[in-house]
């Protein structure tokens, strides 16, 4: 058993058993600081009973006009936690945000190398959108995919019409 709760600064201090996994993008205290401040509603953390950190989700309200989306900045379980279904909870956590915040999506990029991901992001609806060439600055030859799920507001799911060529970073709106 889980409890969800919002993100806490004092968090920041007691994460490490979810960050130091090798599959979990990492970041400085100012850059989780930063969304905090500014997006503390997408901001999540599943605990177990005993307080310890099993997982969360950091996400951001962004984009103009039908371009308005909330995005998955990071997404990560333990290790002892996997296969749960945490992460398909932070998820719909996001999702039921994004929707109260009138995005028209859901959008994250994941490593194109992270089958496990990917196919757990495809079961819940998102699709690949297009490929992000070089993405990772700390691996260039890894890329990514920027998937997509289309929410209520965009009724004629022009959000999830896949692109058919790759984009670089530099591209990415």
């Amino acid at each position: 058993m889980s409890t969800l709760r919002p993100f806490t600064c004092d968090d920041l201090f007691k994460f490490n058993n979810v960050n130091l996994d090798p599959l979990t993008e990492t970041y400085g205290l100012p850059f989780y600081m930063q969304y905090l401040a500014h997006w503390p509603e997408y901001i999540q953390l599943a605990e177990s009973p005993s307080g310890e950190i099993m997982g969360y989700i950091i996400g951001k309200a962004e984009g103009v006009g039908d371009n308005w989306h909330g995005h998955v900045t990071a997404l990560t379980v333990s290790p002892d936690y996997r296969r749960l279904g945490l992460a398909a909870t932070l998820m719909k956590f996001l999702e039921e945000i994004s929707e109260k915040n009138q995005a028209y999506f859901v959008d994250l990029f994941v490593r194109v190398s992270n089958k496990v991901a990917i196919q757990m992001y495809q079961q819940l609806g998102y699709i690949v959108y297009r490929t992000v060439l070089e993405y990772y600055s700390g691996d260039p030859d890894e890329n990514a995919y920027d998937m997509r799920k289309a929410l209520s507001k965009d009724i004629k799911k022009k959000s999830v019409i896949p692109l058919t060529h790759p984009v670089r970073p530099e591209d990415v709106d």
